[in-house]
């Protein structure tokens, strides 16, 4: 319950983030955003957001340069940093139509496992991810993705 509730704590400051650089307006300055992945919560919470709602702030410092991405499906495709990256950034704002859970199954203080179900109509996809202390943040290391 403890984990549910600072999950939601992360998603509101996410979205309060979001909201004040919206603010900003088209007129300013472009530069990198700086996302606070100092917990697993919020880092988790911020996969997320990047991963359903299209949210492009920080997508460079949430993934780990030795991250993979393994896709268990009929043709099994494996995906590096880089190419999770360039992909998310092109579904900038691209909301997917499903519904999120988020489960932890193993946390210490310096790595977290957690399953991520996003439920579709016609079908749902599970994510395994695995998120590691890096210094004084957080990142994400290893996604699994299979599919019902």
């Amino acid at each position: 319950m403890n984990t549910l509730v600072k999950t939601f704590a992360a998603a509101a400051l996410i979205a309060v983030s979001t909201f004040a650089m919206a603010a900003e307006g088209p007129g300013a300055k472009a530069t990198k955003a700086n996302v606070n992945l100092s917990t697993a919560d919020f880092a988790l919470a911020h996969y997320v957001v990047v991963t359903t709602e299209g949210e492009s702030a920080g997508v460079e410092q949430l993934f780990a340069e030795n991250f993979s991405q393994k896709i268990q499906a009929s043709n099994a495709q494996n995906h590096r940093s880089s190419e999770v990256v360039k992909l998310l950034k092109k579904q900038k704002k691209e909301k997917l139509n499903c519904t999120v859970s988020t489960d932890i199954i193993e946390e210490s203080a310096d790595y977290m496992v957690a399953k991520v179900t996003l439920k579709f109509e016609n079908f749902t996809k599970t994510d395994l991810v695995t998120l590691e202390r890096a210094g004084n943040n957080w990142k994400v290391f290893k996604s699994i993705n299979s599919y019902k």
